[in-house]
């Protein structure tokens, strides 16, 4: 990357601005808002800059239309597209006067989401050696718009005092050592040591939207959901290996539309392997206390500091398979410090798919579904075939830079469960 990216976030209800030059970034990755309602997000280059209001405005439009559409239902569709006017030219007032129409029901309903939700939440953070990335996501949890009933920072196996030392200076945050080393380790102790109705979990390398807690909490009003999730956008993107992670791994998932996930949708693609693993972010999530008792806690073999990854995936499949819901609620906004470096990218890739590769066998020795196995074993090597061949003819310019690690974590993972059950009989 010749670059950096500047990551920019623009407040629709202000109206919609000229985009300066920016001659020391690559370009933008600019993320639309109404209020604390994210909407959408664009890559703008550095060569398209500067770029007038007009165009602005009417790329915006294109961008926002989706998530719009899944909120405002109020605002009458065509077909199955929501009705947002532009005028013929494709041209745009650069006082926005097209959204008007928009803002009293995107008022409204951010009124409505701003309603404290009932019952408690406990927020537990997981951390192990970064006191200086601990210390910012604690100042973002102090900030939030709804206190919550209790935040827990959970010290996984830490070689020094510092964490301890850090959260001291905070009353309100309460500690809790964890001796074994294991990321679901660490959150199990978290969830013995909550007392809240409903537990969330962010990681110390993010920082939380003020309204993080609300929107989470209110993704459970359906009695049937036992999981939330939210959207995960990045807090900058200063590096290549930053940008790789967030066009990859790191994207916003299923983007700015609210998600149910349920029954049918687990049925449906329980025969090529269900991907729970795009359902949200274990930075971003939070469960009933109910979860627990209906299907268990995290598990041990899974996470950082075991397998590697997808403690938290795991046990979304477990939550649709027992006949719950997930839900995906992009409202709920956390910011995400990716690794900077390629180096730490790669270890992360690896750790990623060896995790990923445990949990589904994993999953398919709990509940015998096929398509778990069919994922492994045709799906995974096709897509790395396909990237190898891609790569090999366009040349090393257009190679996945994480290809090798992602695939040395498969081979991995699979050496890493036949081990651990090894182990266990």
């Amino acid at each position: 990357m010749k670059a950096p990216w500047k990551v920019v976030h623009l407040e629709l209800s202000k109206g919609i601005p000229k985009l300066p030059l920016e001659p020391n970034y690559e370009g933008l990755y600019v993320v639309f808002w109404w209020h604390s309602i994210p909407l959408g997000y664009q890559e703008i280059l550095a060569a398209q800059l500067p770029m007038p209001a007009t165009q602005l405005a009417t790329l915006v439009l294109q961008t926002i239309t989706p998530a719009v559409g899944s909120h405002l239902l109020a605002i009458g569709f065509k077909g199955d597209l929501p009705v947002v006017s532009v005028n013929p030219s494709g041209d745009m007032n650069p006082d926005f006067h097209d959204l008007t129409a928009l803002e009293q029901p995107l008022d409204s309903l951010q009124k409505r989401w701003s309603q404290p939700a009932e019952g408690s939440v406990s927020v537990v953070v997981c951390t192990r050696n970064r006191p200086e990335q601990l210390a910012r996501c604690l100042r973002s949890l102090q900030n939030l718009s709804q206190p919550p009933h209790e935040i827990l920072v959970v010290d996984n196996a830490p070689s020094s005092d510092a964490t301890r030392q850090l959260v001291a200076q905070i009353p309100e945050i309460k500690y809790v050592l964890e001796p074994r080393p294991g990321l679901s380790v660490a959150r199990n102790t978290g969830i013995r040591h909550s007392t809240g109705d409903c537990i969330a979990f962010t990681d110390d390398d993010v920082l939380v939207h003020p309204d993080w807690i609300t929107r989470l909490e209110q993704g459970f009003q359906d009695a049937r959901v036992m999981a939330v999730t939210g959207l995960m956008l990045p807090a900058e993107l200063e590096t290549e290996a930053q940008l790789i992670f967030q066009r990859g791994s790191g994207g916003p998932g299923w983007g700015y539309r609210a998600l149910t996930f349920d029954t049918q949708f687990f049925e449906q693609m329980k025969h090529r392997g269900v991907p729970v693993w795009r359902i949200g972010a274990g930075a971003n999530m939070a469960f009933r206390r109910q979860a627990f008792d209906l299907v268990g806690y995290f598990d041990e073999r899974l996470g950082a500091g075991a397998a590697g990854c997808s403690e938290d995936s795991e046990l979304w499949y477990r939550v649709l398979a027992e006949g719950w819901l997930c839900r995906y609620e992009p409202t709920s906004v956390v910011f995400h410090y990716h690794r900077s470096n390629l180096n730490s990218l790669k270890h992360q890739m690896y750790q990623y798919m060896r995790g990923h590769v445990v949990a589904l066998l994993v999953q398919f020795a709990r509940y015998k579904h096929w398509g778990n196995l069919r994922r492994l074993f045709v799906a995974l090597p096709r897509y790395y075939s396909r990237w190898f061949l891609f790569g090999l003819f366009k040349g090393f310019k257009y190679f996945n830079r994480t290809l090798l690690a992602e695939v040395l974590g498969c081979f991995s993972g699979v050496k890493f469960y036949l081990q651990s059950n090894g182990k266990n009989q």
